[in-house]
């Protein structure tokens, strides 16, 4: 039953930015693209904004999925999204970085992490390069434990704990995270190989498991200071991130 009494013309508009993707288990709704002018290095960068949505219901009636959305309540949810850069689509050779959300790095700019480094930096190589995407992955937060969480785990930080420690103290496994949904999009939104990049090998195995042909990967180190200085180091010596080349 219709709950939203959309109009003719705005299911006109939405329906040719809309594309269903069967998943594992569902469906993924992706809307996009969207025009998205971004501030970067005091310049205005134009993306192209997409937005996913993982539901039960798999159905390419779309004002079905609409009807549903007001009571949803979804501002309580945290929604994923991909910014991309160019002909992804085409284009021989393109970036993508699969960024796990951080709340306290990405928008209050904390130093505990190198997260919103990261952040900008791969915004910056994909403009530089030409052609790539970004995707951000609003479930990682705390490496999937979530923010609630993580705010705790900061608590054991700040008692001795590493970063690895306070999660497992938590009795969460060190790292949660699950690429599926992000792939899903990627393989939609392109076909050819991609250089990720990242530090963290398991990026690299979720992908190639998967069946995507990756062209090699760039680091992402960088942003260091004296208050992440060791959570970079515990990124290597415990949950087996590729060092920094000299």
């Amino acid at each position: 039953m219709s709950t939203t009494n959309l109009e003719p013309k705005v299911l006109e508009v939405l329906k040719d930015k809309i594309q269903l993707i069967h998943a594992d288990e569902g469906a993924i709704y992706l809307v996009g693209p969207i025009k998205l002018p971004v501030e970067l290095d005091g310049e205005t960068v134009i993306f192209q904004w997409y937005c996913w949505l993982n539901r039960c219901k798999v159905t390419e009636n779309y004002e079905e999925i609409i009807d549903q959305l007001s009571s949803a309540r979804l501002a309580e949810y945290q929604q994923s999204s991909v910014l991309v850069y160019g002909d992804f689509k085409n284009a021989d050779e393109a970036l993508v970085r699969m960024h796990s959300i951080c709340h306290t790095g990405d928008i209050f700019g904390s130093k505990k992490c190198d997260c919103g480094f990261q952040l900008k930096k791969s915004m910056k190589n994909i403009v530089e390069h030409g052609t790539g995407a970004l995707f951000y992955l609003a479930n990682h937060e705390g490496r999937g434990i979530g923010l609630f969480s993580k705010a705790m785990a900061y608590v054991l930080q700040e008692n001795g704990y590493d970063t690895v420690e306070a999660n497992i103290g938590l009795g969460f496994v060190d790292d949660s995270r699950n690429y599926g949904d992000a792939i899903k999009v990627l393989e939609t939104l392109r076909t050819k190989p991609v250089t990720l990049m990242t530090n963290n090998p398991k990026k690299i195995e979720a992908l190639k498991s998967a069946g995507l042909v990756l062209s090699g990967r760039e680091p992402m180190w960088g942003g260091k200071t004296e208050f992440n200085e060791n959570y970079l180091k515990t990124k290597i010596r415990r949950s087996g991130h590729i060092g920094e080349t000299k």
